[in-house]
């Protein structure tokens, strides 16, 4: 694991762009996994900068997803469909067809629960079955919650778990409130790739600013590999690069640190 700190969250974002663009331009039909969230907004907006200013080429690049609600199609302005096209697909010049996003819908099928309903997980199968077509995900980018989660895989979630559906926790629910219109809005279940999936990239890059990501950091870095911190399994990846700013890295002990 490498642990990479830089002075701010604008120098954070060069910093993971920069790895990402090395890795598209040494391999035109990189297979990239995607995070939304606020944390890699930053990158997307690197990534854009580079593709239309430098000629960064993403017509090959295959891109999967880690989680999507369920009951929100994708033109919902809360869907993380919706986000990757808004903050970095409309920008660049990727093939749609090589966008894969979880589905949270399929047809009018609204799955507010979905033990009843086998679709989504056949679907959850398939989107398995995808990312080995493809050979596997070459670089898979991820944020990491304040509880040490990633993607959709709260604590407690199995180190070996698959793409599936998870209940999301009260206070996720809570954290996310404050983009729908009320707490009762805000979706019950995701579909989440598993933790097992993840393991599975070939190279991970988790991201994380901002004090309020410092304990959680911290935990994933230096603490004991867990399921109560699904991050801390990124120890025992042979190609895990951490990027931080000062912030998030504010609790780590010197020695986990590089500055260079």
């Amino acid at each position: 694991m490498l642990v990479v700190v830089r002075e701010n969250y604008d120098a954070m974002s060069k910093e993971a762009a920069h790895i990402v663009a090395s890795r598209i331009r040494k391999k035109p039909n990189l297979v990239l996994g995607l995070a939304t969230g606020s944390t890699p907004i930053g990158l997307y907006k690197e990534l854009i900068r580079l593709h239309k200013e430098e000629g960064l080429d993403f017509s090959k690049v295959v891109t999967f997803n880690l989680d999507e609600y369920i009951g929100l199609p994708p033109n919902h302005d809360q869907s993380y469909a919706y986000f990757m096209w808004e903050n970095l697909f409309k920008h660049i010049n990727i093939n749609p067809a090589n966008v894969h996003v979880p589905q949270g819908m399929h047809g009018e099928v609204r799955f507010t629960t979905y033990e009843t309903d086998p679709k989504i997980e056949a679907f959850c199968q398939w989107y398995e079955d995808e990312i080995k077509r493809y050979g596997g995900i070459d670089i898979q980018v991820l944020g990491i919650g304040a509880n040490g989660h990633i993607a959709f895989n709260e604590p407690g979630s199995s180190l070996g778990s698959r793409t599936r559906v998870k209940t999301l926790t009260e206070k996720t629910r809570q954290d996310n409130a404050r983009f729908f219109k009320s707490i009762d809005e805000v979706p019950k279940y995701a579909v989440t790739m598993g933790i097992g999936t993840i393991m599975e990239s070939k190279e991970l890059l988790l991201l994380a600013n901002g004090e309020g990501k410092a304990k959680a950091v911290k935990a994933a870095v230096e603490g004991p590999v867990t399921a109560m911190c699904p991050a801390s399994v990124l120890q025992l990846h042979p190609k895990a690069i951490i990027v931080v700013d000062k912030g998030a890295a504010a609790d780590l002990a010197a020695e986990f640190v590089y500055y260079g």
